[in-house]
């Protein structure tokens, strides 16, 4: 990463699970970051970050869903570089549509409509599609785009993808959209693939926990997630572009395996459905390239390790509880 002290970071639903590790990779590197959420709890940012550290980074307390807030943040604040974040997940959606289409929908257009009021001196919008925009998982049929999502969380997240191509072609604002798959690490503890990380928290608490769903899928430690947003961030790509995250297919079993061995007391206490998930379990990642060459994927090994081991402080220090149930 180069000149992030020169630019300023605006990094939207900054409280999840991959915008506080996105805001702790900016922090590091000396970036100017502003964080945006609806929430003004910042638990999750908390575990990433000593209390001096977090008091320094400014807060906007808004609701990505009102144009005029986004725009008087970016106005406001000098904003160069957005990464966008705010979403609700898969459970969420589900249980309520019409929310989820305004965070998920409508947020992402006035984002994007904020950038491009202020396009002149902005780099490329970065912004988290899902491999949930893919088709609904299918036996022996490779991921495409041809029908539907199978959940209305990738309709979403599809919708987004055409948003983003739209204003490349009619205003010329570039973009980057990366398509993460199951995220796990500290502070992933909503959605549907949390399921992962949760069972690695129950393994450092010495409790059990079941995976709701099995197949295979493509982990992700959320530290490699972030730095692929921030890698996007100063990319300076003059389009729009949608990018697959780079990271090897992985059978529920191994993961199982790999919480066992980094804690040997879980043996047989961690467990999983045979259920899969509703998207496809591998995608192809090779484009990512275009946008950091030089990118790599922490080991399913170490980051089941490091995650745990946090996981251990964290209990200790309070700031986590054991999980009682799948999610």
């Amino acid at each position: 990463m180069t000149d992030l002290p020169d630019r300023r970071f605006l990094v939207t639903g900054a409280y999840g699970c991959v915008g506080a590790w996105v805001t702790r990779e900016l922090a590091a590197a000396g970036a100017d970051v502003t964080t945006f959420d609806l929430s003004t709890d910042p638990r999750r940012l908390a575990m990433l970050l000593d209390a001096e550290a977090l008091a320094a980074i400014p807060h906007q307390t808004g609701d990505i869903s009102d144009l005029d807030t986004v725009e008087r943040v970016v106005s406001e604040r000098g904003i160069t570089n957005v990464i966008h974040l705010a979403a609700l997940q898969v459970p969420f959606c589900r249980a309520d549509p019409p929310l989820g289409a305004r965070v998920n929908v409508l947020g992402t257009v006035n984002v994007f409509e904020a950038v491009r009021r202020s396009a002149d001196h902005m780099a490329p919008l970065v912004y988290a599609s899902s491999v949930a925009a893919f088709d609904a998982y299918e036996e022996d049929t490779p991921p495409a785009m041809s029908g539907h999502p199978g959940t209305i969380y990738g309709v979403y997240k599809r919708a987004n993808e055409s948003t983003a191509w739209l204003y490349a072609e009619e205003s010329g604002v570039a973009s980057v959209g990366l398509r993460p798959h199951t995220v796990y690490g500290v502070g992933r503890d909503q959605g549907l693939t949390s399921a992962p990380t949760t069972a690695m928290l129950a393994a450092a608490a010495g409790v059990p926990f079941t995976i709701p769903y099995g197949g295979a899928s493509q982990l992700q430690l959320a530290s490699d997630v972030a730095r692929a947003f921030v890698s996007a961030s100063v990319s300076d790509t003059p389009r729009a572009s949608v990018h697959n995250l780079p990271s090897g297919r992985v059978e529920i079993a191994e993961v199982i395996a790999a919480i066992e061995a980094a804690a040997p007391a879980s043996a047989g206490t961690i467990e999983a459905t045979g259920t899969r998930l509703p998207f496809p379990e591998e995608v192809a990642s090779d484009s990512f390239a275009e946008i950091d060459a030089n990118f790599t994927e922490t080991p399913l090994a170490d980051g089941v390790g490091s995650t745990i081991e946090r996981f251990r402080e964290l209990l200790a220090e309070g700031l986590v509880a054991p999980p009682t149930a799948a999610p």
